[in-house]
C-alpha cells in the first residue's frame, strides 16, 4: 500500500467514472486528497460518485458530467473545481479507447476522429487547469500532469494504425509539454499501458467465452496468444498506482518520462 499524505491537495481525474480513472480517484481519496472526476456518461458517473462516497464517507469529492472534447464543458469543469476547492495540484488525463482498423479500411473521418480524441483529450483539460497548476507550483507545491497513453505509441500495431499513430503523436506532445512547463515547476509524465481489464473486455468475454469458461481462464488464454510475459491482463489499480506515483512527490525529480505498464509485452529496448 502506498503511504503518502495528500491532505490539502486536489487531484483532477478525467474519465474518472470507471476503470483506470475510478481506481486512480480511489487512491487519491485514500491518501487524503480532495478529488474531482468527470465523465461523459451521467448515469455511470453518478454510480461512481455513489460508490466513492460510500467507500470514503468523509472525502471531499466533486463529480461532473463533461466531454473532454468540448472546450466549453472542460472550462466549466475547471471552474467548478476552482469554485469547490480553490486549486488543482494534480491533473490525470485519462480518456479514450482504441480503434481497430488498418490503413486500408480507415476513412478520412475516422482518422480525424481518432486524432481529435487522442490529442484534445490531453490538450483541452491541460489548457483549462494550467492556471491552477501554475498557482500551485508558484506557491512551492507539487504540480503535475500525468497522461494515460498506450504502448502503441512506441510499438505500433497494423490492425490499430490510426490509434498507434495518434498515440505516438501524444507521446511527443507530452515530451514537449514537459520541456515547456519544467521552468514553471510543473512536471508532465505518462504511463504506457498494454491490455488492462475494462468493461469493453468484460463485454467481449460475455460474448466470446466458452460455456463454463471463467474470466480468469479466458483472459489467460488471450494473454498467451498475445505473448504477454506475465500471462494475464493488467488490473485498473495497477495502472492507477503508476499514475499516482507520477502525480505525487514520490516522483518529484521525474518529468518528461513514462512508465511501461504492459506486463512485459514491450519489445523495444
Amino acid at each position: 500500500m502506498i503511504q503518502i499524505d495528500l491532505t490539502g491537495q486536489v487531484a483532477v481525474v478525467t474519465g474518472g467514472s470507471s476503470g483506470i480513472g475510478l481506481a486512480t480517484a480511489e487512491l487519491f481519496l485514500r491518501a487524503g486528497a480532495s478529488v474531482a472526476i468527470c465523465g461523459r456518461d451521467g448515469e455511470r458517473l453518478a454510480q461512481a460518485e455513489t460508490a466513492l462516497n460510500t467507500q470514503f464517507p468523509h472525502a471531499q469529492l466533486l463529480a461532473r458530467t463533461c466531454d473532454v472534447l468540448n472546450a466549453d464543458e472542460v472550462a466549466a469543469f475547471a471552474q467548478a473545481v476552482h469554485t469547490r476547492f480553490g486549486r488543482t495540484d494534480m491533473l490525470i488525463n485519462n480518456a479514450g479507447q482504441g480503434r481497430v482498423s488498418t490503413f486500408a479500411d480507415t476513412s478520412d473521418d475516422a482518422w480525424r476522429e481518432e486524432l481529435d480524441l487522442k490529442y484534445f483529450s490531453v490538450i483541452r483539460p491541460t489548457r483549462a487547469f494550467l492556471p491552477m497548476l501554475r498557482d500551485a507550483a508558484g506557491a512551492g507545491k507539487n504540480a503535475a500532469v500525468v497522461c494515460v497513453n498506450s504502448l502503441l505509441a512506441l510499438q505500433p500495431e497494423p490492425h490499430m494504425v490510426a490509434t498507434s499513430s495518434a498515440r505516438a503523436g501524444v507521446l511527443s506532445l507530452i515530451k514537449s509539454l514537459a520541456v515547456e512547463l519544467a521552468p514553471q515547476r510543473i512536471r508532465v509524465n505518462s504511463i504506457l499501458i498494454g491490455i488492462v481489464e475494462s468493461g469493453q473486455w468484460r463485454r467481449r468475454y460475455a460474448k466470446e467465452a466458452q460455456p463454463g469458461q471463467s474470466w480468469e481462464d479466458w483472459t489467460a488464454e488471450l494473454a498467451r496468444k498475445k505473448n504477454i510475459p506475465l500471462g494475464r491482463f493488467g488490473r485498473p489499480e495497477e495502472a492507477a498506482q503508476a499514475l499516482f506515483y507520477l502525480a505525487t512527490t514520490l516522483s518529484s525529480y521525474t518529468t518528461s518520462s513514462h512508465i511501461d505498464v504492459s506486463g512485459g509485452v514491450a519489445r523495444h529496448v
